[in-house]
């Protein structure tokens, strides 16, 4: 007890107000608080005569103006003062109940919610489920998330002046686009008494974490609702719930007299009509709420332009405040516990590496894509930065078995795992299956062993940035296409990035024998690898440095080249605006932003109807070489039918060859291939897809190619 009174009296001498603009200067009281702090602390004796209901919080002043640091921050220009710079740490107690220990930058064990606070994190996001235990007290694990543990987190991040966000997921599990669980004790209820239970939920266990200390701001009533929630897919029915949802948080906010904005949270933000028509309908049912909150991984939600446009579409037509509650990126492709990543190599976007940098430009631009909306561009949520491993796994280590066991242990008795065996019973296709570890802990803003990574800071640094030595942050691995017996010519530069995202083209000597060694006559991928040599005599005309050159020697470029047939199409797989090239008759198609539906991109050509559905989609060549060519394209869908009739087709004006197809569900890719093509001396060729399908069949082609064979 005494400890704890002691932490609390450092605290109150600590106090400051947060400075949240660049050129803002410490008030005398703050000044004060400063000079008295270490006096404080020592003061053990007056410890005991602290009255709890003296104590105060502590908050941490932004930085007033561009500091060094060991990352480039670019500014957010006129970034709100209040602009949410914030974090979801929902396992976070499960991992000190696993044994996990955050430290600080100097290497010391701290407090995790005193490292954020310091690092500019202003609000806490906290999932919470109804009862994810099984009948035996067993946790389904991913962090055991109740409403008792909401409550503990969120008092810990009132200590340190962040507000905290509550997401009820109203399952007792994960809920999100793929799954929408009822709770276990709402399973037999008609949607009146669902909805009655989910209003008295939502109000006692919101008054329960706001008793406890948590000083609440915001309440997501459900977690990424785009298909369903607790089990309920029918809008009407999502309308009661959301309702009675939003019923209980006015009423508690009310009483409490606290400013509770309330948060309603889709996903799949690629989806420009599905995100709108999202929107409508929550105008269309009535629903009272403030916040339209999306989930955004650039990884699976397409780019950041669409971010802003969407955003900025919800804003001015609905007249929300818009919010990303979830967002993360990797800053190693490394796998830290043993249990795999969710995201990996493959989902590294160009534009950022896999890097501490990498975050930090990720999550900046991030913001700035909010920010860019106005006023009503409310801020940011990183997702879980601290799940982190419980025991570091490594593969190759002597004790890889030992530690890899610690852990598999740990995620079952604490829950510090993503799911745990006990959640089969109510998650038996997913988590029954698949249960195990962290998948996060690559995308985390800690190193595996608890220390802050310097992406940390960037939320400190939003408003003023940073000044940094400039560094190599990565040569990016050039993409080479080179069609059937052409010639390979590799490029004399290739283009390094630096961590304030400048670049220059440098020099580079490919490996001769590797080069070579590419058969153009056959198709193939190959790798090769290149030196930066003698930059010394280039050094002048590039501006490098002497610390860049060293940098660059001790590192090599790679080229990934692909020796493949030229495809004869224009924009085939319609990521170009201008689709004048196709010639569409027929019913229900729209051309779809959405990575998710596409084959490659994130644009495809989309199907959907009340109707039965009737289109071709054709393209027309003109200027051909005479030959045999080969045709086809991908397709992708459900609901069709049994009468449904798909197929490619190709036209030389003669004779018309086509291959029927079908659909088998959702990203189950089919590729009708159509062969032995003709083209005359005339040189004209038309290719093209056929759908009919039943009313509400649905799909998407993408990726139509035209090769010549012979």
């Amino acid at each position: 007890m005494k400890k704890k009174l002691q932490k609390c009296v450092a605290l109150m001498a600590t106090t400051m107000v947060v400075l949240a603009g660049c050129g803002s200067t410490e008030s005398s009281e703050q000044a004060s608080a400063q000079e008295t702090s270490t006096e404080a602390e020592e003061a053990e004796t007056v410890v005991e005569e602290i009255a709890p209901e003296e104590i105060n919080v502590v908050a941490y002043a932004l930085p007033t103006e561009a500091e060094e640091a060991e990352v480039y921050v670019d500014p957010i220009e006129n970034l709100s003062e209040d602009f949410i710079r914030g974090v979801d740490i929902s396992s976070i107690l499960v991992e000190e109940a696993s044994g996990v220990v955050y430290y600080n930058e100097a290497g010391e064990e701290q407090d995790i919610f005193q490292t954020l606070a310091e690092n500019g994190v202003n609000y806490v996001r906290v999932r919470v489920w109804n009862d994810p235990y099984d009948e035996n007290g067993n946790g389904y694990g991913g962090g055991n998330n109740d409403a008792a543990a909401a409550a503990e987190i969120g008092a810990r991040a009132a200590e340190y002046s962040m507000k905290l966000c509550v997401d009820f997921h109203y399952s007792d599990f994960w809920a999100d686009p793929a799954k929408q669980m009822c709770p276990k004790a709402w399973e037999d209820m008609t949607i009146e008494e669902k909805s009655e239970a989910l209003y008295q939920y939502t109000k006692e266990s919101l008054t329960q974490i706001i008793d406890a200390g948590a000083d609440v701001g915001m309440v997501q009533i459900g977690n990424e609702i785009n298909n369903g929630m607790s089990g309920e897919t029918d809008w009407t029915k999502k309308r009661q719930l959301l309702q009675a949802g939003s019923k209980a948080v006015r009423e508690v906010s009310e009483e409490k007299g606290q400013d509770i904005q309330i948060a309603i949270h889709f996903t799949e933000v690629d989806d420009k009509n599905g995100t709108y028509n999202n929107a409508q309908k929550l105008k269309d049912k009535e629903i009272d709420y403030d916040i339209f909150a999306v989930s955004y991984y650039p990884f699976w939600h397409g780019t950041m332009e669409n971010l802003t446009e969407v955003l900025q579409t919800i804003a001015d037509n609905y007249g929300k405040k818009v919010l990303i509650v979830e967002n993360s990126y990797p800053y190693t492709t490394e796998e830290g516990d043993g249990s795999g990543n969710s995201v990996s190599e493959a989902d590294v976007q160009p534009e950022y590496a896999a890097s501490v940098q990498g975050q930090v430009n990720e999550i900046r631009d991030v913001c700035a894509a909010v920010a860019a909306v106005g006023e009503a561009g409310l801020g940011y949520f990183y997702w879980e930065p601290a799940w982190i491993p419980v025991n570091v796994y490594d593969a190759s280590a002597a004790n890889a078995d030992e530690v890899l066991a610690k852990n598999k242990e740990s995620w079952e008795k604490d829950g510090s795992g993503w799911a745990s065996s006990y959640a089969s019973g109510y998650d038996p296709k997913d988590a029954g299956q698949y249960y195990g570890g962290s998948s996060w802990d690559n995308q985390a803003l800690f190193d595996f062993e608890g220390h802050p990574l310097a992406s940390l800071k960037v939320f400190k640094y939003l408003h003023c940035g940073t000044l940094a030595v400039q560094t190599v942050e990565s040569v990016p691995t050039l993409e080479i296409n080179v069609s059937l017996d052409a010639e390979l010519v590799m490029p004399e530069t290739v283009s390094v990035v630096f961590n304030d995202r400048s670049t220059v083209e440098v020099p580079v000597v490919w490996d001769e024998e590797a080069v070579a060694a590419i058969d153009t006559s056959d198709g193939g991928d190959y790798e090769v690898t290149g030196a930066f040599e003698n930059l010394a005599e280039a050094a002048g005309d590039l501006a490098l440095s002497e610390e860049t050159i060293a940098t660059l020697e001790a590192m090599q470029a790679t080229a990934k080249v692909s020796v493949c047939r030229m495809n004869l199409l224009v924009n085939s797989s319609f990521e170009e605006s201008d689709t004048s090239m196709w010639v569409i008759e027929g019913n229900g198609t729209d051309f779809q932003n959405k990575a998710a539906d596409a084959y490659s991109g994130d644009i495809s050509l989309h199907f959907w109807s009340n109707d039965e559905i009737s289109f071709t989609a054709e393209q027309q060549l003109i200027g051909l070489e005479p030959g045999t060519y080969e045709f086809g394209f991908y397709l992708q869908g459900g609901d069709v039918g049994d009468a449904a009739q798909m197929y490619a087709y190709a036209d030389n004006g003669s004779e018309t060859l086509q291959t029927e197809t079908d659909v088998e569900g959702w990203t189950v890719w089919q590729n009708p291939v159509v062969t032995d093509i003709t083209v005359g001396e005339d040189g004209i060729l038309t290719v093209g897809a056929s759908i009919k399908s039943g009313a509400k069949g649905w799909g998407t082609l993408d990726d139509f190619y035209l090769y010549k064979v012979d």
